[in-house]
């Protein structure tokens, strides 16, 4: 990995694009310790280990702990990204037809995004501010009132949509997909200040003659950790290969071939849009908390959507596992991917072209997310359990999603900078071709 950076850094185009990310990333940082005006940030203190805190600030980068700008993170725009392809699906036609209609649609759906992330943020912000002022022993907001509520709720939408086009910019510009990159950062900038909670629970304090326990206690933690990063790494680089036959070809062209479909297809997705999915009902909630707080529904489905209970975290796995077979479609479709192979004269050796190649391709990602969904649920899954086992402190930055996202974003950027040296080693090679022709 370091071997590709340094190499990178080599190439004039790919080190702007490194340089740009960089830049981008580092102006999010800041904007991260901006407090919003007419918030006392230090009353979060007192809710701060709860569940929605650590989910808003997975996608804000420790946003929401300084109440700043971008408190809100990226998480109403990926919300709104399950709702319109949840809505492509054969339940809005206009949408489903815009998915067909190439470029030209997916601008109008991202379009379509674009405000409902705007309407999701706005309800979202005013939402956490006006219940985590209730739920918190001092008050967050300082002058409480339906005007200083609507301002705080457009200063967060702001930040969101500002959040939003930066992802956008290291999208186009930078390297990596811009809205992981932007949680890929905040999580990383994170673990300095979830080491030192931990270090300041187990180690800090403890008489010189017991310091064996908290040492052996971290080595085992942190071997822990390797494990699961390396198992993590060997399972989203894993691959099924299919072969592929060719029926007409070029003069000196190989006349077969594989399709590589990875045995995680869906990548870390489902676990980035199970995190926001549930943030979402718990923000809602919080509009009830002052006059419903004791009642059977209020409690149940506080539970239901908060991690850190038992029932919360099988939730969150279930969301998990269904959005792990629902991205696995829309990364890859079996119409389409048939309809491919038969344009371009190839086949799957004992399968027919067309519906019968569909319905092959169907199963064998059936099979993949089936295995994919348990990875993904019990990564994440184990963390949860083990902090309400061993009472492990839930800011440490390291548990099963945060890997999960770190392991996969990371490996996404590697392969991403490798294919782009790829590319100037062909573009190189194709225009001095005429040169030695000479």
């Amino acid at each position: 990995m370091f071997t590709t950076l340094k190499n990178a850094f080599e190439e004039k185009d790919i080190r702007k694009r490194i340089l740009f990310t960089l830049f981008v990333l580092a102006v999010f940082r800041l904007g991260a310790y901006i407090t919003v005006p007419g918030i006392n940030a230090e009353a979060l203190q007192s809710v701060a280990s709860s569940g929605l805190v650590n989910v808003l600030n997975m996608f804000s980068g420790g946003g929401l702990t300084n109440y700043s700008l971008f408190a809100m993170g990226v998480s109403p725009y990926i919300t709104a990204q399950i709702v319109v392809q949840l809505l492509q699906m054969d339940i809005v036609p206009r949408f489903v037809e815009w998915g067909k209609q190439g470029e030209v649609g997916r601008q109008k759906l991202d379009q379509v995004t674009r405000w409902l992330t705007i309407v999701l943020a706005f309800v979202q912000s005013i939402g956490i501010t006006a219940g985590f002022n209730a739920l918190s022993s001092l008050h967050l907001v300082k002058n409480p009132g339906m005007g200083t509520y609507i301002s705080i709720g457009l200063i967060l939408t702001g930040g969101t949509m500002l959040t939003t086009w930066m992802g956008d910019m290291i999208t186009d510009k930078g390297i990596g997909q811009g809205v992981s990159m932007i949680i890929f950062a905040g999580i990383v900038a994170e673990m300095p200040t979830g080491i030192m909670s931990v270090y300041r629970q187990y180690v800090e304090g403890t008489p010189m003659n017991q310091m064996w326990k908290p040492a052996l206690f971290i080595i085992a933690l942190i071997i822990v950790i390797l494990i699961i990063v390396t198992f993590v790494t060997w399972v989203q680089q894993a691959e099924r290969r299919i072969p592929i036959q060719y029926t007409r070809r070029t003069s000196g062209s190989p006349d077969s071939s594989y399709l590589p479909l990875k045995v995680n297809v869906a990548g870390v997705i489902p676990v980035i849009f199970a995190s926001a999915f549930i943030s979402t009902p718990q923000t809602i909630l919080m509009f009830f908390t002052k006059n419903f707080q004791g009642a059977g529904w209020y409690e149940f489905l506080s539970k239901l959507f908060n991690m850190q209970t038992p029932l919360g975290a099988a939730f969150y796995t279930f969301l998990i596992v269904v959005f792990t077979f629902f991205y696995a479609f829309v990364q890859v479709n079996p119409q389409k991917l048939s309809e491919n192979l038969q344009k371009q004269g190839s086949y799957i050796p004992g399968v027919w072209p067309g519906h019968e190649t569909q319905l092959y391709i169907s199963r064998l990602l059936m099979r993949l997310s089936t295995v994919g969904a348990l990875f993904l649920g019990i990564v994440s899954l184990i963390p949860l359990v083990a902090q309400n086992v061993w009472n492990l402190n839930q800011s440490i930055g390291l548990g099963g999603t945060n890997l999960l996202i770190i392991v996969g974003v990371a490996i996404e950027t590697i392969q991403q900078i490798r294919g782009l040296m790829m590319r100037k080693e062909y573009v190189g090679f194709i225009q001095s071709t005429p040169d030695d022709n000479k």
